[in-house]
C-alpha cells in the first residue's frame, strides 16, 4: 500500500513523522529506547467532519504543514506514518 494511495476520510489526516534526531551530547540510543518524535508533515486531508444536519466543516490543514501531535494519538500505517483524528493534532507550526 503507497501512502500517495491512502486518502483519510472524514476529519482525519495522514502524517508522517519526522526524523528522530541524536541527543544534544551526540550519544546514539538504540531504536527501542528512543522516543518516537510528535511532530511530523501533513501528507493528505480528509474532506472534514460532518455535522447533524449534513453539512461538511473543511479542516484548517493543508499538505505539506509542519504539525504537533501527542504522543500516543493516531493508528501507525506504515513506515513512520499516522492517521490521526482532527482532536489529536496539538498545533500548526510555523
Amino acid at each position: 500500500m503507497e501512502k500517495n494511495k491512502l486518502k483519510p476520510l472524514g476529519n482525519r489526516v495522514l502524517v508522517k513523522r519526522n526524523e528522530a534526531t541524536t541527543s544534544k551530547g551526540g550519544i546514539l540510543l538504540p531504536d527501542t529506547a528512543k522516543e518516537k518524535p510528535r511532530q511530523g508533515t501533513v501528507l493528505a486531508v480528509g474532506p472534514g467532519r460532518t455535522d447533524d444536519k449534513g453539512r461538511c466543516h473543511p479542516l484548517d490543514l493543508n499538505v505539506g504543514d509542519q504539525v504537533l501531535f501527542s504522543s500516543y494519538s493516531g493508528t501507525e500505517v506504515q513506515d513512520e506514518s499516522l492517521i490521526l483524528s482532527e482532536d489529536d493534532l496539538l498545533a500548526v507550526l510555523s
